[in-house]
């Protein structure tokens, strides 16, 4: 299964809003550019976001967008399921498109579970985790070998 690019570039907005809302409002143009994204595609991602309540915006001069609630309590699951939809990785499984198999094919459930799983697991992360994961790459790592006794 791959994500969308709704549910990449959703994350990594999302991402950009929690490093960059300290000094206020984000503007989408700004996202745009740190992450070389369209910013009429950040626009519609923007909107399912802020249907949930995890991103809330400001109009005029100094608005933009920031986080609604706090990073720790954004799973990364809810943005993708959001962004995604149904969260189904099999099209019979959503509903959309019937299938003559549906009441007898022995994989629904395997997929179904797959997805659960997937889902659960993207839940047990935060925005905040990420951030926190961010901050740790950004450390520069001690190489073992430069930690010889200089006696």
């Amino acid at each position: 299964m791959k994500l969308t690019t709704r549910s990449r570039y959703g994350t990594r907005m999302m991402l950009d809003i929690a490093q960059n809302c300290q000094d206020g409002p984000v503007r989408i143009q700004d996202i745009a550019e740190r992450q070389g994204v369209s910013a009429k595609y950040l626009e519609k991602l923007i909107r399912k976001l802020k249907e949930i309540g995890f991103v809330k915006s400001k109009r005029g001069p100094r608005g933009g967008h920031s986080l609604a609630v706090p990073a720790s309590d954004i799973p990364i699951g809810e943005v993708v399921h959001a962004l995604e939809g149904d969260g189904s990785l099999v099209e019979c499984r959503s509903g959309k498109e019937e299938c003559d198999r549906m009441d007898i094919c022995l994989t629904r459930r395997l997929w179904q579970e797959a997805a659960d799983a997937m889902y659960n697991h993207l839940n047990t992360v935060t925005l905040a985790d990420l951030m926190r994961d961010a901050e740790e790459c950004a450390q520069p790592q001690l190489n073992p070998l430069d930690m010889r006794h200089t006696a």
